[in-house]
């Protein structure tokens, strides 16, 4: 495609690039930023997010059971979130992830950008098949964006580059028999889980009757709702789905038009005919989604394509890059049309991991896929598409970008030669792999480690997080501390502590406003106040760093001091509780791969000094000329 030569085009050149800013997406292009790569993120919509964004507001989900919450990135945002959001608004939300994205070094975001066309480079070798540079239209400046990349990561959800590059690709359902897979049909098909366009209820102090508009679909009896009615209050009313039976797609129009008849409809049931409609009387519909939530289009096929069987014997991979646990939670295709149970829920195990071969395409040299677009049956995929999946595999591939563009590598290439790399690097930036464990810096194995509270050697056995069965926490007490000591003066970089963050609350958005919001606190166990520390050559201690309001589970800590000594003195929790529970401490020699700050110095006059005087000047004697002309009459 020719870009029209009456409109303005840029180009960009970059090491990476990421297509869709939905939770994988954006996880995606932060990871790879953050790991060295420059970075461009096109993003189809106004807000990052995608089905998490106030447009949409499905609450993330994620692995099922104790101690399996997805860290990393997402629990980053998500902490930062009850930190300045604690009513759970969603507009805010948006602007949390706004903030992280266009404040990130190496970051590059275009928002309302839509990626339209690819530029290929192809031949008779399959390896040499390649994208060159994608192209994107941006509405909101009627500019197109053309990214020039090393390598691409289609998050999108729906997949556009695999019709723009021609990716191998599925969609549907397989057969029962390809995979051996018992929840699949006997016969493949071209169905899919639908589309849910969702609803969300304010409850406040009076009545509220509701008048349906005349186009919305009528539900007369419990019958026409079963097994998903369940009343005003305590749901997101996720059942409200249809397009399975049509292409979620080229569709998508037809399909939102009908959901809004249901939308509409179902609150006029809940209202005026349920048989528990006087317990609806004082809520009222506070707000009704434009944009439906997707769960299945297609899916990119990779070196390897996760199966039932793999999830269901736990995923015990060599290159395990991310991790899953949602239970194979399969929609009827017809959604709401089906009179039956809305959905399946096959019992997988969690955690399972989930492999980096799922992760790149098999027939593409440099495209990588991340989200519900991965390299897995449309039974595996009934479990992998739950967001908080959808974030560690964004940032598992975006990771994966930025080493092999730091090692001139294509994504198969980093898979053959550079797996255990990648996976310290995501283990490191406090991601969750089942089965591995993290290394500890050599500079923390010549020390000796001493302290205060219970359970020290907890802090170097390379696990970030208890299991249901096992404890891997150092326990104190405000002002104890933890510390590092060598025989000679030695240089240290940095100090990396891994705070427990309360891996059991899922910290999900609001699906529903009662009259007193239970605002959301913090983490009760994540440390607060804390400071670090290093020796001076009399034996005193001196402060690097005093933080009083934590609100990160990974915190690394510049030091870059010559010193015999470090510690790490916990002042108190969130909670203001005993104990203080601190996973990981540990020195090491560089300071990298630092979280960054958003900016404290902007103010509105900083602002009105980067403007050229001039032009300040100008309309300020054109509003003087019109205040006397108004004077003057």
């Amino acid at each position: 495609m020719t870009p029209n030569p009456n409109l303005r085009r840029i180009v960009h050149e970059a090491d990476a690039c990421v297509v869709g800013g939905g939770m994988a997406g954006l996880c995606a292009a932060i990871a790879s930023a953050r790991r060295g790569a420059e970075t461009v993120l096109l993003h189809d919509r106004a807000m990052f997010g995608g089905n998490a964004s106030s447009e949409v507001r499905m609450w993330i989900c994620g692995a099922n059971g104790p101690h399996n919450k997805e860290t990393g990135i997402l629990e980053e945002l998500q902490i930062e979130n009850l930190f300045y959001n604690p009513g759970l608004n969603y507009p805010q939300w948006d602007y949390i992830l706004h903030a992280r994205a266009f404040n990130q070094p190496r970051l590059t975001p275009l928002l309302n950008c839509s990626c339209l066309d690819a530029d290929m480079r192809a031949s008779g070798d399959i390896a040499d098949k390649r994208i060159e540079a994608v192209t994107g239209w941006q509405l909101t400046t009627q500019t197109f964006h053309t990214v020039r990349a090393g390598v691409f990561i289609d998050c999108s959800g729906d997949s556009i580059l695999a019709p723009l590059t021609g990716a191998a690709c599925r969609r549907g359902r397989e057969s029962r028999d390809e995979f051996g897979e018992d929840i699949q049909p006997e016969v493949a098909d071209d169905r899919t889980m639908g589309n849910s366009l969702l609803i969300q209820l304010r409850r406040t102090d009076e009545p509220h009757p509701f008048t349906p508009p005349p186009w919305a679909y009528t539900f007369e009896t419990p019958d026409d709702l079963r097994f998903r009615m369940k009343g005003a209050n305590g749901q997101n009313f996720w059942w409200i789905e249809l397009g399975g039976l049509n292409d979620t797609i080229h569709d998508a129009e037809q399909v939102r038009d009908e959901l809004m008849k249901v939308c509409y409809g179902a609150w006029d049931y809940i209202k005026n005919r349920s048989p528990e409609r006087d317990k609806a009387a004082n809520w009222e519909l506070y707000w009704v989604g434009r944009h439906p939530g997707k769960r299945e289009n297609r899916r990119y096929e990779g070196d390897h394509i996760l199966t039932q069987g793999d999830i269901e014997s736990g995923g015990s991979f060599d290159d395990t890059v991310a991790f899953g646990g949602w239970s194979m939670d399969d929609h009827h295709p017809a959604g709401l049309l089906y009179p039956g149970p809305p959905t399946i829920f096959h019992a997988a195990p969690s955690p399972y991991g989930i492999p980096y071969r799922c992760l790149y395409s098999r027939d593409v040299s440099n495209l990588m896929m991340a989200g519900r677009n991965i390299s897995v049956s449309h039974a595996a995929l009934s479990s992998t598409r739950v967001m908080g999946t959808c974030a560690v595999l964004g940032q598992a591939a975006g990771t994966a970008a930025a080493l092999g563009v730091r090692r001139s590598a294509s994504p198969r290439e980093v898979g053959a030669s550079y797996l255990a790399e990648l996976q310290q690097q995501l283990l490191d930036d406090d991601c969750f792999l089942p089965g591995f464990s993290r290394e500890p810096s050599g500079l923390a194995s010549q020390a000796t480690v001493s302290g205060d509270g219970s359970h020290l050697s907890r802090l170097l056995d390379g696990h970030d997080r208890d299991r249901p069965d096992e404890a891997h926490a150092w326990e104190g007490a405000p002002g104890d501390a933890i510390e590092f000591a060598w025989d000679t003066p030695t240089h240290v970089g940095m100090l990396r502590c891994t705070f427990d963050s309360n891996l059991n609350n899922d910290k999900r958005m609001a699906c529903a406003y009662p009259i007193k919001v239970d605002r959301s606190a913090m983490p009760k166990e994540l440390v607060r106040a804390f400071r670090v520390e290093v020796a001076n050559p009399d034996g005193s201690w001196r402060s690097v760093i005093r933080v009083t309001d934590n609100i990160r589970r990974l915190v690394r800590v510049r030091v870059e001091a010559q010193t015999t000594a470090v510690r790490l003195v916990v002042e108190s929790n969130w909670g203001a509780t005993d104990p203080i529970r601190v996973f990981a401490v540990e020195p090491a020699a560089r300071f990298e791969n630092a979280l960054p700050d958003l900016p404290v110095e902007s103010t509105w006059a900083q602002a009105r000094a980067r403007q050229d005087p001039d032009d300040m000047a100008e309309p300020a004697k054109a509003a003087d000329a019109l205040a006397g002309t108004v004077h003057g009459a």
